[in-house]
Order: structure tokens, then C-alpha cells, then sequence
């Protein structure tokens, strides 16, 4: 019986191992997009600041300020395209005064990111834009 725990237990560390590679995009597939100098003067007018510095942290890979940044957003609702899961990525914006993430995100389609969308409404709501290359 304990041989059966152990294997089962390894058996479950090594699933979770290989989940974990899955939530977020390589990072030198990431590294490929060019975020503009002053990327807060070419972003649309309806991003916070603070988008900046994650667009930026999205072109280099990370490190990402929330463990959670990176991981695969399931569009469960299906308020944006259908695409195949895996494909959206979600990434915290900080709201300036909040001790917690917060409901302000950016949202990455593709590997490396072809497509962004920001929600400041903790996803009822997208917004589309465009990211200089």
C-alpha cells in the first residue's frame, strides 16, 4: 500500500509539473514584441499608466509582479473570439491604492501576443488595442 502512494504521489507532482510550463508564453517567444520607448504616448487614452510597465514586462517575458500573471484566461463567458484554450493569457494592471490585484486587466491572444484587450471591470467588459511592434 505504501509503494501505491508513493507512485500515486509522484505520479501527481510530475502532472503538475508539466501544468505549470502551460500558463504562461515562452519567454523568448514573448521577448519577440517591441514595446515602443515611451510606450505611454503611443498606448490608446482609455489605458491606465500602469499598462505600460506590464506591456512591457509581457514584451520581456516577465517577471510579473502577481503569480498569476501569465496564466491561461478560459473566456469561459465567451466574450471574446472563440480561439482554442490556451490561447488568451491574463495579466494584472494595478490600481494605484489597492492592497490586492484589483479588477483592471490586459488580455494576451497568441503566442507571441498578436492581439491585447484591457477590462477594468474584472472581465465584463474588453476593450481592443494595438501594441507598436
Amino acid at each position: 500500500m505504501r509503494a501505491f502512494k508513493t507512485i500515486a504521489l509522484l505520479f501527481a507532482v510530475a502532472v503538475a509539473a508539466l501544468m505549470w510550463g502551460r500558463h504562461a508564453p515562452e519567454p523568448s517567444q514573448a521577448g519577440s514584441l517591441a514595446i515602443p520607448r515611451d510606450a505611454g504616448a503611443a498606448l490608446p487614452s482609455f489605458l491606465p499608466p500602469e499598462a505600460a510597465a506590464v506591456l512591457s514586462r509581457i514584451a520581456r517575458g516577465g517577471p510579473f509582479e502577481h503569480r498569476q500573471d501569465g496564466i491561461v484566461f478560459q473566456n469561459r463567458e465567451g466574450r471574446l473570439p472563440r480561439e482554442p484554450e490556451g490561447y488568451y493569457h491574463e495579466y494584472t494592471v494595478d490600481t494605484p491604492g489597492l492592497d490586492y490585484r484589483g479588477a483592471r486587466r490586459i488580455i494576451t491572444g497568441g503566442t507571441p501576443p498578436s492581439i491585447y484587450y484591457y477590462t477594468d471591470d474584472h472581465y465584463r467588459t474588453f476593450r481592443p488595442f494595438e501594441v507598436s511592434r
